[in-house]
């Protein structure tokens, strides 16, 4: 492979300026709108019955503010690595090196979770398959695919986001059709005649944001594709203010119409229950439809998580946080070494499913919780830096109610940590992550002694 690569000392190859406001506005949907939803929406369900709406809300309000957070540190300074890169250069060697190396696993992690439940899809219409073999033919395949160039990338992740969108939309508009006509018992009486609207009370509704927050991971790939937009000052703003009100319709939408149509607490978790549901209702398509719409989601999510590890890696090299190496471009201008070696992590997932093939959704989605956590807490907190530094400028995105809403949202986090040790699928995660910290620290204290 041809590759462009600096010598020691010299400047690295810029990364390609090729996407779109629309290719954007895609990937952050596609980043967002996956097995969260599609597939992990039982496990929130069943904690909080149709209060999952109130759910979705609640956690749409956090993202939306943490969004804005970046959005105008983005906008003003559009850089690839976006949150690592501030956290480099507004709080110091430290905080560059643990946002970086947090999100590389994070989407490793989510990367992971994604492939888990490919296997789940294939096996709707070949049972005998195995899922680690449809595991690793996706890994190859979305491998490949970013390897090629960044506006191929874009337009394949525009059109898988399209589907995705497609289909949900669908689904809402014949979802609200057969609750009209009250089809298998359909109808807004599944709202509170099965316990209640919050069945669990207000306890059931923190602890669905645990696995609800899961679902908006991905949103900050706004930020990522800064340095890759050919006009981040109009882009970004535009993606962040069209992008979360429409992930809140989506999955707001899309959830109210499921517990419409169907009683909360007989919504499975052995696939996806949109699939599940529409079997149940007797549409011969619909089921097929759905689970090729859920399986083309969860490669979305898989794809951006590809691309997202890929520059994340080349900005922690241009920090000197990671090996130099992972600067290195090929001929296309893309960070062929980091999406490679993240692939090649993203193996373990394989093996997994092989060894364990039960439950490996749940377990990896509570680490990347935990991991996801850190990102967003490193991207408030480094705007609180970012605005003290920009006092006496004019900003082009500025955040709203600051620095209350940076309270808020600190607030809110810390409270999702500790939810997560009130559950059996996410305590050990949360008891993982002083561990993990305490290793990046050490990562880091090694990366400076060996200087």
């Amino acid at each position: 492979m041809s590759v462009t690569s600096s010598a020691a000392g010299a400047e690295p190859a810029a990364l390609a300026r090729s996407l779109k406001n629309r290719h954007i506005q895609m990937i952050a949907l596609g980043g967002a709108i996956g097995t969260g939803l599609f597939y992990g929406s039982a496990a929130s369900i069943q904690l909080v019955g149709p209060g999952i709406i109130l759910s979705y809300l609640i956690g749409g309000l956090a993202i939306y503010l943490i969004l804005r957070f970046l959005g105008e540190m983005s906008t003003q300074e559009p850089v690839s690595g976006a949150f690592s890169h501030f956290a480099y250069r507004y709080w110091g060697g430290f905080a560059g090196f643990l946002s970086g190396w947090n999100y590389w696993l994070l989407y490793i992690l989510v990367a992971m979770a994604e492939l888990s439940v490919v296997g789940l899809y294939v096996n709707y219409w070949l049972p005998d398959f195995p899922a680690w073999a449809s595991a690793l033919a996706v890994l190859l395949a979305v491998t490949a695919l970013n390897l090629l160039n960044v506006r191929l990338y874009g337009e394949s992740e525009f059109w898988l986001a399209f589907i995705k969108i497609a289909a949900i939309i669908g689904m809402i508009v014949l979802g609200l059709v057969l609750i009209a006509r009250g089809a298998g018992g359909a109808g807004p009486s599944n709202l509170w005649a099965h316990g209640g609207f919050l069945p669990n009370g207000a306890h059931g509704l923190l602890l669905s944001l645990v696995v609800v927050m899961f679902s908006f991971g991905g949103t900050e790939l706004i930020g990522i594709t800064a340095g890759e937009a050919d006009d981040p000052q109009r882009s970004i703003p535009r993606a962040i203010n069209q992008v979360i009100w429409r992930i809140l319709l989506f999955y707001v939408g899309a959830l109210a119409v499921l517990v419409t149509l169907y009683p909360w607490n007989e919504v499975g978790l052995n696939g996806s229950p949109f699939v599940l549901i529409f079997s149940r209702l007797g549409i011969p398509a619909a089921p097929d439809i759905l689970n090729l719409v859920v399986l083309s989601a969860a490669i979305s999510v898989y794809n951006s998580g590809m691309y997202s590890n890929g520059r994340m890696l080349r900005s922690l090299a241009e920090q000197g946080n990671a090996p130099r190496i992972f600067l290195r471009l090929s001929r296309r201008r893309v960070p062929w070494v980091g999406v490679l070696f993240s692939s090649a992590c993203t193996l373990l997932i394989v093996i997994i499913n092989f060894l364990v093939p039960e439950g490996a959704f749940m377990r990896i989605m509570a680490v990347a919780t935990a991991a996801a956590a850190i990102t967003w807490m490193m991207i408030v907190l480094v705007h609180l830096r970012f605005r003290k530094a920009h006092a006496r400028d004019a900003l082009l995105f500025p955040a709203p109610f600051y620095p209350w809403t940076n309270y808020l949202c600190v607030a809110f986090l810390v409270l999702l940590v500790g939810l997560m040790t009130q559950l059996d699928d996410t305590r050990p995660a949360a008891y993982v992550l002083p561990v993990w910290l305490g290793l990046l620290y050490a990562g880091y204290r090694l990366k400076q002694r060996n200087a």
